[in-house]
């Protein structure tokens, strides 16, 4: 028996850029569009984009992996091919093991049956025995908290009981390789806890593991090593600490400004348009790095090509190790709120200010989101920039040890003696 429950060499898949989803043709207008096709050849090829390109690696039995890279990179791809949910261009993979995917949310879900059929339908697809799946049974339905509503078609469920159950299908039924995408972001924290505990369970059943995330906290804690992707290509293999250092370290400014090009700016995003994202000191001046001790600013530049209502423009603010330290919007104040109820077209700046005395010394990653509250987001970019903190003259540094933690605050103490 192989050592290797993965094996990937020379892997690549290209998409047609724009291509068209329609009906399926009848025998008529298929054989006309082939005799068309011969008139056409040559004269207007089709766009193409590789979304993944000459990647090779290999992953031994009972390995926890991660896989990072920025949105594009070919993470979701990759996975979709070691699923068998698409075939590759080129190259091959080759998988042993029976494999449970968790890609998206209710991946294998048939909407008419209902959340127990499902359940025994995703165990026959991974070829386990009823047997096998009535014991699984009730300890699935405990985890996914679905009990009231799984005799219920699962079309009926909200996207949150979706995924609980499609995440205790995915790691209940005992694949001998489990791949997850980055879908736990759409639960609630206490059921991201609730999922990131089971991952780490089966991890150290002797399970082997694929794992993608944005979450650098979670990608550190779970995996031992990680794969870096980075516009279709695998850049970096090494232990996780060191790989989400590189990860952090690439494709920021340095100069406390992110500027968005038009081909960075996805067309779903209309009509809105991120200019540019800056870090300002207290002297109004456009810096890499801020002075714990003085107040500082971070402004995002966006415009408009028609009014939106119910806008907001807002960061997190994250640790480089995925931590988030805080989230703020720029209408999180009702009377601005009511101000911007809808945003006309136009330019804007929208700056939140820092008040001095609040960060640690270290280094920060701003993620920007522009959306409509549980209507649509516009516009989301996680990792938008890094900057960095001077704790010179903060509060404690007359001691020599580094403070823990993301916030240096300056409190008020008083000393009596009793």
């Amino acid at each position: 028996m192989s050592r290797y429950a993965i094996q990937v060499r020379d892997l690549g898949k290209q998409y047609r850029i724009g291509a068209v989803v329609t009906r399926y043709p009848t025998l008529r207008e298929a054989m006309a569009d082939r005799v068309q096709s011969i008139f056409r050849r040559n004269h207007h090829p089709a766009e193409t984009i590789w979304a993944l390109r000459h990647v090779s690696f290999e992953v031994e039995h009972g390995k926890v992996l991660g896989v990072i890279g920025r949105n594009g990179a070919g993470k979701s791809t990759l996975l979709k091919i070691l699923s068998r949910v698409t075939e590759p261009t080129e190259g091959e993979a080759e998988i042993r093991g029976r494999v449970g995917s968790l890609l998206e949310v209710g991946t294998g879900f048939h909407p008419e049956l209902t959340g127990r059929e499902n359940i025994y339908l995703n165990g026959a697809i991974l070829g386990m025995k009823r047997a096998e799946i009535d014991r699984k049974f009730d300890e699935i339905v405990a985890f996914a908290e679905v009990e009231p509503f799984i005799d219920t078609p699962v079309k009926r469920y909200s996207s949150g009981m979706y995924l609980r159950l499609a995440f205790a299908v995915a790691a209940h039924l005992e694949p001998e390789i489990l791949v997850v995408d980055e879908v736990l972001a759409v639960g609630d924290a206490e059921f991201q806890r609730k999922c990131l505990g089971k991952m780490g369970e089966v991890a150290r059943e002797g399970r082997t593991v694929l794992f993608v995330s944005h979450n650098m906290s979670a990608i550190l804690r779970l995996t031992e090593e990680t794969l870096v992707l980075d516009k279709g290509r695998l850049v970096m293999r090494a232990p996780t600490p060191e790989a989400v250092d590189f990860y952090l370290s690439q494709g920021f400014s340095q100069t406390g400004e992110r500027i968005w090009h038009p081909d960075e700016v996805p067309a779903s995003a209309v009509p809105f348009r991120p200019i540019a994202l800056r870090i300002r000191n207290a002297q109004g001046q456009v810096v890499d790095t801020i002075r714990s001790v003085e107040p500082s600013a971070i402004e995002i530049e966006y415009e408009l090509s028609a009014p939106i209502p119910g806008l907001r423009v807002g960061l997190y603010l994250m640790s480089t190790r995925g931590e988030y330290v805080f989230t703020s919007f720029d209408t999180d104040d009702p009377e601005r709120y009511e101000q911007f109820a809808v945003r006309p077209a136009g330019r804007y700046v929208s700056r939140c200010l820092l008040p001095a005395n609040l960060l640690n010394e270290g280094r920060f990653v701003v993620g920007v989101n522009a959306s409509a509250y549980r209507v649509r987001r516009y516009f989301q970019d996680e990792q938008a920039l890094t900057f960095t903190v001077d704790a010179t003259g903060a509060p404690g540094t007359q001691w020599p040890e580094p403070r823990l933690g993301a916030v240096r605050p300056r409190l008020e103490w008083q000393v009596e003696v009793a």
